[in-house]
């Protein structure tokens, strides 16, 4: 009888693996989207960083164009800038987070449900790849501006 609680029991694993599964992929959801509102913030700090340095720059970028550097030569000097300290920034993130997953590797008895937990290389490169891109995107605005600096009002306000 169906109905009878004393009755032999029959489990489904499949409805407990589905259930599971919800909850990785939620966490894992929410691991995506706390690391791109961090990649967001990250973004805006380097290019205020950037906004920064073109302002106290003006007049290097003002002599730059007047003795005739074109507006791309200066858009692609701060946005390697802007690489180079995004690319840096990141190369340490990614070396300590490897470092503490090799400590807790080191240290952690492996489980049914963890066993040694390894950096895919796969998403290491995609990472870093993020990384050129934000960092390129970091610094356009502000090589965008600094590229419309008149060499004129620059040298007039000596």
């Amino acid at each position: 009888d169906p109905n009878d609680p004393k009755a032999i029991g029959i489990g489904n694993a499949l409805e407990e693996y589905v259930r599971n599964m919800r909850i990785i992929n939620a966490i894992k959801t929410f691991v995506w989207l706390i690391g791109i509102m961090t990649i967001i913030a990250g973004i805006v700090g380097i290019s205020n960083i950037m906004m920064i340095v073109v302002k106290e720059r003006t007049k290097e970028i003002g002599i730059r164009k007047a003795i005739g550097a074109k507006p791309i030569s200066i858009i692609i000097m701060i946005m390697q800038e802007s690489i180079f300290i995004t690319s840096i920034a990141g190369y340490i993130g990614l070396v300590l987070g490897i470092g503490l997953l090799e400590v807790i590797n080191s240290n952690m008895q492996p489980t049914d449900f963890f066993r040694y937990p390894t950096v895919d290389i796969n998403l290491a490169i995609v990472a870093v790849i993020i990384l050129i891109i934000s960092g390129a995107l970091a610094g356009f605005f502000p090589a965008r501006k600094a590229a419309q600096i008149r060499p004129v009002e620059v040298l007039k306000d000596e």
